[in-house]
């Protein structure tokens, strides 16, 4: 199965321009023969603090009807994640005691980065930020679920985690032991921690026994950060067998899925594990 990964620079609050781009980008993909095809976390938007209001969806989700059209169309897998604006504990409630309340007391509950998997024009499986980072948490919601996002008609499941995520063992650990045949990191990793992120997208392989396919974005943010890029596809092994720049790029491999197989029967980690001690 040959994946992509799209590592684009991400425009501050210009979703227009970001979706069009991110669609050229995947059509480039698609003629080089990608069937899974990875963006950038929150790569239509970036974080873009002081337009999350007005740019923040609720469903159906503008922004993935038009990626499932595409991805439709195009009978391909695209990942990536968006800016969801969580719903309100007055939307939550069904209680008229709560109704007759203000509704100035019920404020929204910020927001949350909104993980995606749409798989020939169907939404299969969404994933929300469990580990938000630093300024992140004075906006962002935390997610309560970690589990595998299952490709029906592929009949092969992801384990997706969102940039910080990548530091935590634990995220992609459980994801594997859940079932994931392939791990997908989508980030917005700023400098200067490019060798942070080349050895834990890596680890993150090389301990699961699995392909990884990590997709970071580039160029400048909305404030001073900046982001090197270095997107990687890894194998089972370890092995780094694609690796992009600083720059805009498409980055593709095919990959043996059943590698990890012979990798785990030659080192058998998961066999050998002591769960009762930990």
């Amino acid at each position: 199965m040959k994946v992509a990964c799209i590592q684009m620079e991400v425009l501050p609050c210009r979703k227009k321009e970001n979706l069009k781009k991110a669609f050229l980008l995947a059509e480039k993909a698609l003629e080089k023969g990608a069937e899974i095809l990875v963006f950038p976390e929150l790569f239509s938007s970036g974080f873009c603090y002081e337009h999350f209001e007005e740019l923040a969806e609720s469903s159906p989700y503008p922004t993935l009807l038009e990626l499932c059209q595409f991805s439709k169309t195009h009978d391909c897998v695209l990942i990536g994640s968006i800016l969801e604006k969580a719903k309100t504990e007055w939307e939550h409630s069904s209680n008229k005691l709560l109704e007759k309340k203000s509704k100035k007391a019920f404020q929204p509950s910020n927001y949350y980065n909104l993980g995606f998997c749409l798989e020939s024009g169907v939404l299969v499986g969404t994933y929300r930020k469990t580990h938000p980072f630093k300024k992140e948490n004075l906006y962002f919601s935390k997610g309560s679920l970690i589990a595998p996002l299952s490709l029906r008609k592929r009949k092969l499941k992801i384990g997706l985690e969102i940039c910080y995520e990548l530091r935590f063992p634990e995220v992609s650990r459980k994801l594997v032991l859940d079932g994931a045949e392939l791990l997908v990191t989508i980030a917005a990793f700023p400098n200067p921690r490019k060798a942070h992120w080349e050895n834990l997208v890596v680890a993150r392989a090389l301990e699961n026994q699995i392909p990884h396919l990590a997709c970071n974005r580039c160029g400048n943010g909305a404030s001073s950060l900046s982001y090197f890029g270095a997107s990687l596809i890894v194998d089972a092994l370890g092995n780094i067998k694609a690796e992009a720049g600083e720059k805009e790029a498409l980055i593709l491999q095919t990959l043996n899925l059943s590698q990890k197989e012979k990798v785990r029967a030659e080192i058998p980690i998961f066999k050998d594990r002591r769960q009762e001690l930990y």
